[in-house]
């Protein structure tokens, strides 16, 4: 695959509950570099962009609350197989299906509020770098 970038978000959740330096930890620990990194507080346009895919599900109305509930910390993460190595240092989106050792297995309590998001695809990996970062 060779080195790629990818767009990881630590969550309000992660914010509020003093967990960004423990997943920044891991992810370098991992061997990736953050190579771009902001807070932000997000609206609802941008994350009716960023969840378009759920935008029309009953239960949108709560994402936007969670997430617009605090700041978020948007970062880029380079280095080798950066997509699918967070997506496995992040462990499954549903919390319940997390495995011990990886971060929503560690720390998320339920699965909207499960501390992290992260690219799935090189493609989303640029879209979301340029949503976020442009």
């Amino acid at each position: 695959m060779g080195i790629e970038k990818t767009y990881i978000m630590l969550k309000p959740d992660c914010v509020k509950r003093g967990l960004m330096g423990e997943v920044i930890s891991r992810i370098e620990r991992k061997g990736y570099k953050i190579v771009d990194a902001k807070m932000m507080n997000l609206d609802e346009a941008i994350l009716k962009e960023h969840y378009a895919h759920l935008a029309d599900k009953p239960f949108f109305s709560e994402i936007v609350a969670f997430m617009t509930s605090g700041p978020v910390l948007g970062m880029i993460v380079e280095g080798e197989n950066a997509i699918k190595g967070m997506r496995i240092i992040m462990g499954a989106t549903k919390f319940e299906e997390a495995t011990a050792g990886t971060i929503r297995g560690d720390f998320a309590h339920s699965t909207r509020e499960n501390l992290i998001h992260g690219s799935d695809s090189p493609e989303n990996a640029e879209i979301e770098i340029k949503r976020f970062f442009s």
